[in-house]
């Protein structure tokens, strides 16, 4: 990793602790801004709970048609002759969905670090 780069990092985590303090004294110390803030947060959570949990259960049942398809294409006796098409079709359509599933993942990562980051 590049010095500068660390730097600039570790100097955006101070300001972010520092703003972050900031921000939070000036709440505890207006009871109206208080009341505001946990309320945004509130709704903000509720929101992004509901979001993730439709996320996670889509998610769930994509993982499990995939693992139900690769079980019975397992389980399944094939023609020697058709196996090696149907085998490189299948790797395709699990390489493929395994990257779908991989970039819903670090979405979700990406929303998560924004949220942490306001």
């Amino acid at each position: 990793m590049n010095t500068d780069t660390f730097f600039q990092l570790l100097q955006q985590s101070f300001h972010i602790g520092v703003g972050a303090t900031a921000a939070l004294l000036e709440t505890l110390q207006d009871p109206q801004k208080r009341s505001e803030t946990l309320s945004i947060l509130q709704t903000q959570m509720s929101e992004k709970t509901q979001e993730w949990a439709e996320k996670g259960e889509i998610t769930e049942q994509e993982a499990r048609r995939l693992l139900d398809q690769w079980l019975n294409q397992s389980n399944r006796p094939s023609n020697p002759s058709q196996s090696s098409s149907s085998s490189i079709s299948t790797k395709g359509n699990v390489d493929s969905e395994i990257q779908q599933l991989t970039e819903q993942v670090m979405a979700l990562r990406r929303e998560l670090e924004e949220l942490r980051q306001k």
